[in-house]
């Protein structure tokens, strides 16, 4: 689950790290408001759950009130990657000597947090690690201990060689996110920027904390920061169905029964040359409401050109996931292709029965994504 910045450096303030003030206006009157009460200049920013928000024009440095007033009207109902913006933080704009970014995920290799942090702030971590792998520093941080005063502290003094007073706050920075990632049972938790004022006092002025969905069931509180209004309407539809689905940006589907095979098909796609449209696990179940809810959930994409199947029948016979897939697809008005790979108990059976339909039958997993990426081709 994702949540707002504002949500998150509500949650970083009450770990003790030092977040300007701000607050959330969901009117142009109110965001006056609150510019009035911070005192100019102000930022207004954009709150959707993705990313891009400055790219999109969605935050906003207001030097006066008539900006502000301005701003906050451009900005409000934006739409910025399919987010509609129905609410923005209000927050005083402070100048910035300089800018930094430390974050904290999963690492599963060394299967500890991962604490990652580079002096490039404020801008795509991802881009950084593209473009400069370099300037990204890492310490995988030992449960045992946690992370301690001194490892903080060098990596503080590698962003800021030379001056230990800015190296010091970024160490605090740094474990005191370290904490907030553990208490929330996050899955990943970042500052940035954090940033230096001219007068060398630290500040982190955006931030973002996403939890792990398996254990929120251990987090009342934080699951009712949970915003489902600005979700992805197609993940928010696949949460209520109890199905597994993340959007992702190509053009073929991909419908899978486990997320081992799921990933493994995703893979395979891209290594044929195609680009996947999602990750969508169904779990072992051949009901056809189920595969209807996939379906639709699938189809909202328009860039989706064709549908691939990829069933794997274990206990599930795999005849009784073909007459799930056919009484689903009757179900619905698909005009785009759909390729079935089943394979396991029965599949001879169940091979024989989309014989007789329109679907697009495949013996492996080779032949059927090779067939998907083909049809996803005519129709782009």
């Amino acid at each position: 689950m994702n949540i707002h910045e504002y949500q998150a450096k509500e949650i970083f303030a009450r770990h003790g790290l030092p977040v300007p003030p701000g607050s959330v206006a969901t009117t142009v009157g109110e965001a006056v408001a609150l510019a009035g009460k911070f005192g100019l200049p102000v930022m207004v920013k954009s709150q959707v759950l993705t990313g891009g928000r400055g790219k999109a024009g969605g935050v906003k440095f207001c030097k006066t009130i008539d900006d502000v007033k301005e701003n906050a009207s451009k900005i409000l109902g934006m739409d910025i990657k399919g987010h509609i913006v129905r609410k923005v933080l209000v927050t005083p704009a402070l100048d910035i000597a300089s800018e930094y970014y430390v974050g904290m995920l999963i690492d599963r290799t060394s299967q500890r947090v991962l604490l990652m942090c580079s002096a490039e702030g404020g801008m795509e971590i991802e881009q950084v690690a593209k473009d400069k792998p370099e300037a990204i520093l890492k310490l995988a941080i030992d449960p045992r201990y946690g992370l301690l005063d001194h490892e903080a502290l060098e990596l503080g003094l590698k962003m800021c060689p030379g001056d230990v007073k800015k190296a010091r706050q970024l160490a605090s920075a740094m474990q005191k996110l370290y904490v907030v990632f553990l208490a929330a049972d996050a899955s990943l938790a970042e500052i940035n920027p954090f940033i230096f004022t001219p007068d060398g006092i630290g500040h982190a002025i955006d931030g973002k904390v996403s939890f792990d969905d398996n254990a929120m069931y251990r987090h009342a509180d934080y699951e009712a920061l949970r915003d489902v209004e600005a979700e992805d309407p197609a993940e928010r539809q696949a949460r209520e169905a109890n199905l597994s689905f993340v959007k992702l940006e190509g053009n073929v589907g991909c419908l899978v029964n486990g997320a081992g095979l799921a990933m493994a098909t995703m893979d395979l796609v891209k290594y044929y040359g195609g680009q996947p449209a999602n990750f969508l696990d169904i779990g072992g179940s051949s009901n056809p409401e189920k595969v209807v809810n996939a379906l639709r959930i699938i189809l909202q994409d328009k860039a989706v050109k064709v549908i691939l199947f990829n069933i794997f029948g274990g206990i599930t016979r795999c005849d009784d996931v073909a007459n799930g897939i056919i009484r689903a697809t009757e179900m619905m008005s698909i005009d785009v292709p759909i390729v079935v790979r089943l394979t396991g108990t029965n599949e001879a059976e169940g091979r024989a029965l989309l014989a007789k339909t329109k679907l697009h039958p495949a013996e492996t997993m080779d032949e059927a994504v090779q067939k998907a990426i083909e049809l996803a081709g005519k129709g782009a």
